[in-house]
C-alpha cells in the first residue's frame, strides 16, 4: 500500500508530507490538535443538547433503581469496554456524593474467556446477566455501532429480567436506536469512532451527575 493510500492519511496528512521545515510542520501539527479539539467539542456540545430530557428521565429512573437497591451492569467490546469500566466505577467510587453499586461485566478476565470458549463470544453479557442480575437492576451497554450482537443478546436478556436497560451508540444508533430492549438510548451523531466515544464519556458522565443529584433531593426531602 502506497502512502498516499494509507487508511489514516485523511486523519494526519501531515506524517507523510514531505516537510523538511520543523516550523512548518509543529504549525501542521497545531493546526490539526486544534481542529479535532474544536469538532470534539462542539459534538460534545450538541449530543448533551439533543440528549438533555432523555438524561433527566434516565437519571431519575436510575436514582429510583439504586435507591430500592438495584444494582448497575455495564458491558461494552474494545475501546467500549473501556469506557464501561470507567462509567462502572465513576458511580462506585465518585469523586463526590454517594458510592452506588456498579460493576463491569468485562472486568474478570477469567469469565470472560470461560464463557468465551465454552459457550461463545456471543453470550459473554448474557450469560453473567443470568447469574447475577435481578429484577429492579440496571444495565448499560456502550457501542460505537450499536450493532455489537454480544451487547443486543445481553440488552434482551437484561429486558427480560427487569432491568432498566441503557444503550450508548454513535451513528445513527444502529440497531440499539430500534430495539424494544433499549429504554434509554443516547446516540452521538457522528461518523467518527474517537469523537463518538468522546461524547459518550461526557454523557455518562452527566449521567451519574444528574443521578447522584435526583439521589441527593430524595435524600433531602427525607431529612
Amino acid at each position: 500500500m502506497t502512502p498516499e493510500n494509507e487508511p489514516t492519511n485523511f486523519l494526519y496528512p501531515f506524517i507523510d508530507a514531505k516537510e523538511d521545515d520543523p516550523t512548518s510542520l509543529l504549525a501542521d501539527l497545531a493546526a490539526s490538535a486544534q481542529a479535532k479539539a474544536a469538532e470534539s467539542a462542539a459534538l460534545r456540545r450538541i449530543t448533551l443538547e439533543a440528549n438533555t430530557d432523555l438524561l433527566n428521565r434516565a437519571a431519575t429512573e436510575l436514582a429510583r433503581r439504586f435507591l430500592a437497591g438495584g444494582r448497575m451492569f455495564t458491558f461494552g467490546n474494545g475501546g467500549s469496554c473501556t469506557d464501561s469500566t470507567t462509567l462502572a466505577r465513576l458511580f462506585a467510587r465518585p469523586p463526590i456524593g454517594r458510592p452506588l453499586p456498579a460493576w463491569s461485566l468485562t472486568a474478570d478476565q477469567a469469565i470472560i474467556t470461560a464463557l468465551g470458549n465454552d459457550v461463545g463470544f456471543e453470550l459473554v453479557f448474557a450469560r453473567q446477566l443470568i447469574a447475577r442480575a435481578r429484577a429492579g437492576d440496571i444495565a448499560v451497554a456502550m457501542s460505537t455501532s450499536g450493532n455489537s450482537a454480544n451487547l443486543l443478546a445481553a440488552l434482551a436478556e437484561a429486558r427480560q429480567r427487569g432491568l432498566y436497560t441503557v444503550g450508548f451508540a454513535g451513528y445513527d444508533g444502529g440497531a440499539f436506536a430500534e430495539s424494544p430492549n433499549v429504554d434509554a438510548c443516547f446516540i452521538v451523531r457522528s461518523q467518527s469512532v474517537h469523537r463518538i466515544q468522546e461524547a459518550q464519556a461526557l454523557v455518562g458522565y452527566r449521567l451519574w451527575l444528574a443521578t447522584q443529584e435526583h439521589i441527593n433531593d430524595h435524600d433531602l426531602g427525607a431529612a
